[in-house]
């Protein structure tokens, strides 16, 4: 269950052959397998970091930003955070088997549609190796095998994480082969696992938009994308400035290098000349470098502010980096964000429940918020335990990919000798 020297189709294969097995396991057991997961990582924290500082050596080496650092970097915390992820994926309700939908037909005929695993699920992931603990065990709950993909900056990290993962949840009962870790090939073998028709079920890639390119041109598995974040905050003319500052802050300063971190804020006219002063300081003293419009740059005062260009407003920085623009009406705020958001998470700051209500309903995002901070935007926050990444997609799933997510459902139909006339 481990990383191996088999081919990709090999280890899909595989993949596949569990997913059978897994598929009829109970909760019980898939269970027992990711406390037993859960255990491990925290048992073998000296080992995982090991790996890791090897990944972070190679990251300075190469000059990864400070935000790529920032994602790839583990330590105790972190390990015994993603361990008590698993514990907390355990803890839910199991999605296999849940009716979704069922009724008796005239005819005496039962009729439930009920949730089932996919079957094979890849996971293609770039610098965060949490993702490898994340996803597995989500996979494993939902009675999937899992596929992962991680990127070269975090190959010491992901190969260690999926031993440590592949070795208890094995030891624990799960069928060999449900848990694997590809490496190495780069674009020739992600090629490869995006071809796996008939045996990979689903592909869900996380990362840029590089990434995403590459899989667009060549798959012929079923692709859920988890999108990047160009998010927006609009701090509308009857906002709580003081609430508004600190969510700007908040969404833009609390960890700039994730894909629910703003990237754009935008103000209504009416409380520019009261709002921006502050929250221009309060952003720059945390370190946030400022892209303003003309008008935004009016209250900026002797802070060093740069002038916006067209592309910014289209740029997910993933630093702390800020556009700032300022608007006349909430509806050129709408306008704005459905023409240069990534479709994640936008922001409505309000104390009108008009504005709220045409915010909710105008913007096309997964996810919309009113008077709270992007930074929620998170599986863990949404009470799914964790999630694979966040589709901006609008078939199947839609926001953070949970365990109900990476199921699908069939129609169980029950009869006493029924034949149809």
């Amino acid at each position: 269950m481990a990383t191996t020297t088999l081919s990709v189709t090999d280890i899909c294969l595989a993949a596949q052959r569990a997913s059978r097995e897994l598929a009829a396991l109970g909760s019980g057991v898939k269970d027992a397998a990711l406390r037993a997961i859960a255990d491990a990582l925290v048992e073998r924290t000296p080992e995982i970091l090991e790996a890791n500082a090897r990944d972070l050596e190679a990251g300075r080496e190469s000059g990864l930003s400070a935000a790529l650092m920032d994602r790839l970097a583990l330590d105790e915390d972190r390990v015994a955070a993603m361990a008590d992820g698993v514990r907390t994926i355990a803890a839910l309700p199991d999605p296999v088997g849940e009716v979704i939908d069922g009724h008796r037909l005239p005819n005496g005929l039962d009729v439930r549609k009920v949730r089932v695993p996919l079957g094979v699920v890849a996971v293609v992931y770039e610098a965060r190796p949490n993702v490898t603990i994340d996803a597995a065990a989500l996979a494993l709950k939902s009675g999937n095998a899992i596929v992962l993909r991680g990127s070269s900056s975090a190959a010491h990290s992901n190969a260690v994480l999926a031993a440590v993962a592949a070795q208890a949840a094995a030891g624990a009962g799960l069928p060999e082969g449900a848990l694997a870790l590809v490496a190495g090939g780069g674009r020739v073998e992600l090629a490869e696992l995006a071809t796996q028709a008939g045996v990979v079920d689903l592909i869900i890639p996380r990362g840029g938009e590089g990434l995403k390119a590459a899989l667009k041109g060549v798959a012929t598995v079923p692709v859920i994308y988890a999108a990047s974040g160009n998010c927006h905050v609009f701090v509308d003319a009857t906002a709580d400035l003081d609430d508004a500052v600190a969510i700007a802050v908040n969404a833009k300063v609390q960890r700039p290098g994730v894909c629910n971190s703003a990237e754009t804020l935008l103000v209504h006219a009416d409380v520019a000349a009261a709002y921006l002063p502050r929250a221009l300081r309060a952003l720059h003293d945390e370190g946030v470098e400022l892209r303003v419009d003309d008008r935004a740059r009016a209250f900026a005062g002797d802070l060093p502010v740069i002038p916006a260009v067209e592309d910014d407003w289209d740029t997910e920085f993933l630093a702390l980096v800020l556009a700032v623009k300022v608007v006349d009406t909430a509806r050129e705020a709408i306008e704005h964000i459905n023409a240069h958001g990534s479709g994640h998470s936008e922001a409505i700051l309000t104390r009108d429940t008009g504005a709220a209500r045409a915010f909710e309903l105008g913007v096309d995002a997964a996810c919309v918020y009113v008077n709270a901070s992007t930074r929620y935007t998170d599986g863990g926050e949404f009470g799914m335990g964790a999630e694979i990444g966040n589709s901006t997609q609008k078939l199947h799933a839609r926001g953070p990919i949970g365990l109900r997510e990476l199921c699908t459902s069939k129609y169980v139909v029950e009869g006493d000798g029924h034949v149809r006339p």
